[in-house]
């Protein structure tokens, strides 16, 4: 066994650039291994209060730590075209090498909507960002290349700043459809928490779809984004995860909501018992320990934790002492 790989999940709907890549650092210092740092236009709720961009915050974070860094996760098929992804990735990956992975999503109205247009249903998005993909694997091969599809044109063009190998590509979902296709088509899955029978389940057609591509076992990168709420008391953490986090007790498909103070209203009515079964909320660190232990268990290569209250430095500081040294993978 060896010490698990455990990042931190940096909210960039919570945190301004200069604040979070500062709690990026001190987590590095305190034995976290990495940082996914969130993607977003808006926040989900107006008192989150921030929305930086990603880009550039990342290559702050770059400076500053020496871990993995990604974006978790951007969506190439509204605001950017999969030419514009392309290229910050690789730059990235060029400035830290062997450090950069790119995270993508199908996409939420909340960020995608901005730049107008129709919003589709999810099976166009799902087939908008496999295009998509397509089109930034052509680019990383460093060819001249072109590109006529459904969703996207590109005419004839190539990357002139690439790294030695291009960053891998990781496709965040939930779903067992997409989560088998991108085991045939991408070099790993991020997914998020959940009850470990459907974590299983991903995993197992994540893997049937590698088996079918010819990929080596173990080839790829299981990912896992953990949210908690963990506070001095129990008290605390509870009115964290009210106040910051309401998203997260909102049992509905979220991607089609526009507007944070749309997301405001629906908060009113999340109640403490809506976060049961989908997010630990607790003072107990063992309790934290156990929860994030059993998704190694499962099979996860990394975890990526985000503490949904403000108290980052207080969490940073509780977890590198008592839970990641007990991890194991």
């Amino acid at each position: 066994m060896s010490r698990a790989h455990i990042g931190y999940a940096a909210m960039l709907e919570q945190f301004g650039p200069l604040e979070v890549t500062g709690y990026t650092a001190a987590a590095e210092a305190a034995g976290f291994t990495g940082v996914m740092a969130a993607d977003h236009f808006q926040p989900w709720v107006p008192a989150q209060g921030q929305a930086p961009f990603v880009w550039n915050v990342l290559t702050a974070m770059g400076e500053r730590t020496a871990g993995d860094l990604g974006p978790g996760v951007t969506c190439p098929s509204f605001r950017f075209h999969p030419a514009v992804v392309a290229q910050a990735s690789a730059t990235l990956a060029t400035m830290y090498p062997g450090r950069h992975w790119l995270g993508i999503g199908s996409g939420e109205a909340l960020n995608e909507h901005v730049v107008g247009g129709y919003w589709p249903e999810a099976p166009e998005r799902l087939e908008r960002m496999w295009e998509a993909i397509e089109i930034i694997q052509k680019l990383f091969s460093g060819k001249d290349v072109k590109h006529r599809g459904a969703y996207f044109r590109m005419e004839t063009c190539r990357l002139w700043t690439l790294p030695d190998a291009p960053p891998p590509i990781y496709i965040a979902t939930a779903g067992p459809l997409t989560a088998k296709r991108a085991g045939r088509a991408v070099d790993g899955i991020i997914t998020p928490g959940a009850p470990a029978e459907k974590i299983s389940m991903l995993l197992d057609r994540f893997d049937a779809g590698a088996k079918e591509a010819g990929r080596d076992e173990g080839s790829q990168v299981k990912i896992l984004q953990l949210h908690l709420s963990w506070a001095p008391t129990d008290r605390q953490a509870l009115d964290n995860a009210v106040s910051e986090w309401p998203n997260g007790g909102m049992k509905f498909a979220k991607q089609d909501i526009r507007s944070p103070y749309d997301f405001e209203q629906m908060a009113r009515l999340v109640r403490p018992e809506d976060f049961t079964g989908r997010m630990l909320i607790t003072s107990d660190l063992d309790a934290h320990r156990a929860d994030i232990q059993r998704y190694l268990d499962l099979g996860i290569d990394r975890v990526y934790l985000h503490n949904v209250g403000r108290n980052q430095e207080e969490w940073i500081d509780a977890f590198g002492r008592e839970v990641l040294p007990k991890l194991t993978r």
